[in-house]
């Protein structure tokens, strides 16, 4: 049987131009967020009151470095925003206001990812210590006074 040799070059140019349902492109990477001051990525963290949820977009502080920073020197934080530092181990974690230039509500996170205790309002540039109130796996610097705004409780969960 013979075939016109244009219909087989139609069919050889329908079938480059064509992809199988098995054939998907690749999926393509999504760039990572980076808050534009200092420049680490960010999460959205979730906090759930029980009476509604809140979205926080959240810089990760996950290097010793970034943790010794923290949000020092900033002058400000928005309602929205935060500041997160993990760990790797649930440990009792203490923190301090020096050189930081605006009140934070610092909220520590338990294994369960419940709020443990509540640091509301704490004093820019202090050097007391701030302690949780047991081992936690991370604590989230928000806006200091946002957590009485929003409700926010030890036992509210808090999801990352």
């Amino acid at each position: 049987m013979r075939f016109p040799i244009g219909a087989i070059l139609g069919a050889l140019a329908l079938a480059a131009c064509s992809t199988s349902a098995t054939e998907e492109a690749p999926p393509q990477e999504t760039a990572a967020r980076t808050h534009a001051e200092s420049g680490l990525e960010l999460i959205d963290v979730t906090i759930d009151t029980g009476e509604g949820k809140h979205v926080f977009t959240t810089e990760v502080a996950g290097s010793s470095q970034e943790q010794a920073k923290g949000l020092m020197f900033r002058s400000e934080l928005g309602a929205d925003q935060a500041m997160i530092f993990p760990t790797e181990q649930p440990q009792e974690r203490s923190f301090w206001m020096k050189n930081t230039l605006i009140p934070l509500d610092l909220l520590f996170i338990g294994a369960d990812k419940r709020i443990v205790n509540i640091a509301a309002m704490a004093e820019p540039y202090s050097l007391d210590p701030i302690p949780s109130d047991g081992p936690v796996i991370a604590v989230l610097e928000i806006a200091g006074g946002r957590a009485a705004e929003l409700k926010i409780e030890p036992g509210d969960t808090v999801s990352w």
